[in-house]
């Protein structure tokens, strides 16, 4: 093995190092699925998701495409490694690849949509020694309209977990 380097490349991530922290983002693979999938051309889009989604299995709408949704679907989750804002709407379209209609097309398009009005966003990670992490939970059980289970919770692990 040998060293070229500052890193700005690693499994698709780009990343840009400076002496104040370690910004991850997919800037590049934003643009490169935008292209993939014909949405560079239609208008950018606010927010991922509506706040009333009404995003239901709806066995009477018509069909798509399997193939095409679960394409744009696998690509979005590879994407939310350094977007956690649109994990919540990928993961809750992601529930519906068996049976995808036009309705959840046009929820997923609409995330790509959102991905072009912010390509650049990402994590960041500051150098300070006094980071300290804050994390956010919306925990909503009648997020799942099927069978009214838990659709999100928390990642970030208590003090007394910490080692």
């Amino acid at each position: 093995m040998s060293s070229i380097g500052t890193i700005k490349f690693f499994l698709g991530i780009q990343v840009v190092q400076t002496n104040q922290g370690i910004f991850l983002h997919q800037t590049k693979y934003v643009s490169d699925i935008l292209k993939r999938f014909k949405i560079e051309d239609e208008h950018p889009a606010r927010t991922p998701l509506s706040v009333n989604h009404r995003i239901t299995p709806d066995k009477e709408g018509a069909k798509v495409d399997k193939t095409l949704y679960r394409a744009i679907i696998g690509s979005l989750m590879y994407l939310k490694a350094s977007r956690p804002d649109i994990m919540f709407a990928v993961c809750l379209c992601a529930r519906y690849q068996a049976n995808p209609n036009v309705h959840h097309l046009l929820v997923v398009k609409k995330i790509m949509r959102y991905l072009k009005q912010t390509p650049n966003l990402g994590l960041w990670y500051p150098c300070d020694n006094d980071f300290e992490l804050t994390a956010y939970s919306d925990s909503d059980y009648g997020g799942c309209k099927k069978y009214f289970k838990l659709t999100s919770g928390d990642v970030v692990p208590d003090e007394e977990t910490k080692e």
